[in-house]
């Protein structure tokens, strides 16, 4: 089987999103390589180990530092066919395969929330502390597609939304 890789952004080196990934890559039968990244250059090393020792899947965590890069990790993925599940649906829509997570714009509206009872004279530390919790599941047809890869139809009759 196809081993697997987790690219992170994590200065402070926390362990639980890796350990998470890992029990779920165990699971399936696979190995992880965890690599951590903090500056193009090392962005740059994680490519090449990526592309060296074939990996078969990858995952992105959610962080700026990849989305601000999704050009170059787009890039990247599909001239190796490297199947990539990334974090938010903006990878997605600009040309990534799937992603799963957190709703940017849910997110959004939770803050003008915020804002408008800011302005209309709420004290900041009377506000309920909140989260979003809106998660979606976007894939990207024509990057399958490119890939070679058939989405299963249980995985599309989850999403909550399709690129074609």
């Amino acid at each position: 089987m196809a081993s697997l890789a987790l690219l992170l952004h994590n200065p402070t080196g926390s362990e639980r999103e890796p350990n998470i990934v890992q029990a779920a890559a165990e699971k399936l039968g696979r190995q992880l390589r965890v690599l951590n990244v903090s500056n193009d250059r090392e962005l740059d090393a994680a490519f090449t180990i990526i592309r060296e020792q074939r990996i078969g899947g990858l995952l992105v965590e959610g962080e700026a530092f990849f989305t601000s890069r999704r050009e170059q990790l787009i890039l990247f993925t599909t001239r190796y066919a490297i199947p990539t599940v990334y974090a938010f649906r903006e990878l997605t829509a600009a040309g990534g395969l799937m992603s799963y997570g957190a709703s940017l714009s849910a997110a959004y509206r939770l803050m003008a929330s915020y804002v408008a009872h800011i302005l209309k004279g709420a004290k900041l530390a009377e506000l309920p502390v909140q989260q979003s919790t809106t998660l979606e599941m976007v894939v990207n047809l024509k990057a399958a597609k490119a890939l070679g890869i058939t989405i299963p139809t249980g995985i599309l009759l989850r999403a909550d939304e399709t690129i074609e």
